[in-house]
């Protein structure tokens, strides 16, 4: 078997100690010695000379080559310069995680005017945005403007438009000499401009997105080069955050989209609750925005950022995106019978009155036939029955409107419902059909079991279709916000009958503002609108059963949510 690496020995090879073996030996060692000698003698040269030299770094930022150590000797007004320098870069490296964390676009332009001024010690300072579609340039943040107000320029004129064309920097020491420079500009403005530096930014892809342009260096010299560095370096990290608040913009402006026009859908489909889904938001909002205010009970020190208010309006604006899944003869119903099935109804009672006269005719004719006389009250008896038919019809419209069945008018339904009449094959047939019996005798509304179920799955379409959307993260529990809003406190919600403590405080909130508009809008088919007050008392007895939570009644009512509808 073979020896492994390490478990060899190293052999040794002694050599014999001779006289010649000796000699040799020193003579070597004095050459090693002579030769160390040199060694020492030309480092030590060298040392001296390296130290009457300054050591040197060179810059990346700005191509310059930099002293490397603080004792220089007569340099201190250039490591002031350095310490200055670095500590710009520090405030560069500052500004651009500013700018990675912020996503409102004015917000953002404005933190990059203000750095850009400090970094090249400019007296103001101006950002341009690259607008292809209208070929110009446009900023609204520009120190020396007003609040507000927005300036456009042709992309090519003035500095700022040769630099977004040419994507060249063009830094001018004296504004008024060089005939580059608008001296209308000045008049105009009553400002005077003496020297001028603007750098091109760029996308990622290296399109110019905009131009950062800086005017008048405060110690009265030009801007250098070194300025132009850092502008460009802050350029460079500002395009890249506005081209990210820019597509962050464009998302929510996308789900603005998309949610207004599932809201037209919804309300296309029923033309007469049009608006409900709008008010609904509104008044959700208007609790949620009061509820830090009341600090009342469980809910004290609770609030809503913007994100989290934007996902409560989202969820309000398509708590009824499931309506699309329903029938439409189901969604619209106004009465108990469909149209078809009143009309049907009404032809029967016409045929069944005629039959009857017919009936009566029949008899009159047959009596003068045999020489008999007419009974005296013939006439009086045809117009009874015809009566009483016009009356059970009278009866039957009224059992059709969607309100509370009158008193006794379940049995009046079976007596109509044992009529019957003569159908076109000469077969008796009843007046009402079983199923036309069933709907006619719904206590409440309009809907019988069957449809009220399929109404109610609305609300599980809802959740269904917006589980479907990819939300971002701050939008995830738009789905589960909606799911909610039919649930009641005491566990008689639908669809899922959640307990209490399973309810979202945001679907809360939504149920008690879905309740008050469906209640006080505008005259819907299946019934009449209420006045506030008696909205009111339907939420005061809903809380009082246990089906709504009293603490956010009461911010929707000592805040006057209401008023956010009922004033328009």
């Amino acid at each position: 078997m073979g020896r492994t690496p390490s478990s060899r020995t190293p052999r040794i090879r002694r050599r014999s100690a001779s006289p010649r073996g000796a000699a040799s030996s020193s003579a070597s060692a004095a050459g090693r010695a002579g030769k160390a000698a040199k060694i020492a003698k030309s480092a030590k040269s060298a040392k001296n000379s390296k130290s009457s030299r300054k050591p040197v770094v060179k810059s990346a930022l700005f191509g310059r080559r930099l002293p490397k150590t603080s004792r220089a000797r007569g340099n201190d007004t250039e490591h002031a310069h350095l310490r200055a320098r670095i500590a710009k870069l520090e405030s560069l490296l500052d500004v651009a995680k500013g700018m990675t964390a912020e996503r409102d676009l004015d917000a953002l332009l404005k933190l990059i005017v203000n750095e850009a001024v400090n970094v090249v010690g400019a007296d103001r300072c101006t950002l341009w945005i690259v607008d292809r579609d209208a070929n110009e340039l446009w900023t609204k943040v520009a120190q020396g403007l007003g609040v507000n107000q927005i300036i456009r320029i042709p992309l090519g004129v003035g500095i700022a438009g040769k630099v977004a064309v040419t994507n060249k920097t063009i830094n001018i020491p004296d504004a008024y000499s060089d005939p580059r420079f608008n001296r209308d500009v000045d008049r105009d403005t009553g400002y005077r401009t003496r020297n001028i530096i603007a750098v091109p930014m760029h996308y990622t892809t290296g399109e110019v997105t905009g131009v950062l342009q800086a005017l008048n260096k405060k110690n009265g010299a030009a801007f250098t080069t070194e300025d132009e560095e850092l502008l460009i370096a802050l350029g460079a990290n500002a395009a890249v955050a506005i081209e990210n608040a820019i597509l962050y913009e464009e998302i929510d402006r996308l789900f603005e989209g998309f949610v207004k026009a599932s809201v037209v859908a919804i309300e296309s489909r029923d033309p007469t609750t049009s608006g409900h889904s709008e008010r609904v938001a509104r008044l959700t909002l208007g609790i949620a925005e009061n509820l830090e205010k009341s600090g009342r009970g469980s809910y004290a020190g609770m609030s809503f950022g913007v994100e989290q208010m934007r996902e409560i309006r989202y969820a309000a604006l398509l708590h009824d995106f499931g309506k699309v899944g329903v029938r439409e003869n189901v969604l619209t119903k106004a009465n108990k019978l469909y149209a078809h099935e009143l009309e049907l109804i009404e032809t029967r009672f016409r045929a069944l009155t005629a039959q009857m006269e017919n009936t009566h005719l029949r008899s009159a004719v047959e009596a003068l036939r045999q020489g008999s006389a007419l009974p005296a009250d013939i006439e009086e008896a045809r117009e009874r029955e015809l009566a009483r038919m016009s009356d059970f019809l009278g009866f039957i419209r009224r059992c059709n409107q969607p309100t509370v069945l009158e008193s006794g008018g379940f049995e009046r339904l079976r007596e109509v419902a044992g009529l019957c009449y003569v159908d076109h094959s000469g077969a008796p047939a009843p007046l009402i059909s079983t199923l036309e019996l069933e709907r006619l005798s719904i206590p409440r509304g309009s809907l019988d079991q069957q449809e009220r179920i399929e109404i109610e799955s609305h609300v599980s379409h809802t959740f269904r279709f917006l589980s479907q959307i990819p939300w971002t993260r701050a939008l995830k529990h738009v789905p589960e916000i909606a799911f909610a809003h039919h649930e009641k406190l005491d566990g008689q919600g639908y669809p899922r009958q959640l307990p209490a403590e399973q309810i979202p405080v945001q679907s809360r909130m939504m149920a008690i503002a879905d309740i008050y508009d469906a209640l006080t809008a505008s005259d819907r088919p299946y019934k009449k609108a209420v006045p506030h007050e008696k909205a009111v008392d339907i939420l005061q007895a809903e809380t009082k059963a246990g089906k709504l939570d009293r603490l956010l009644l009461d911010v929707f009512l000592e805040a006057e949510v209401f008023k956010r509808v009922t004033l328009g």
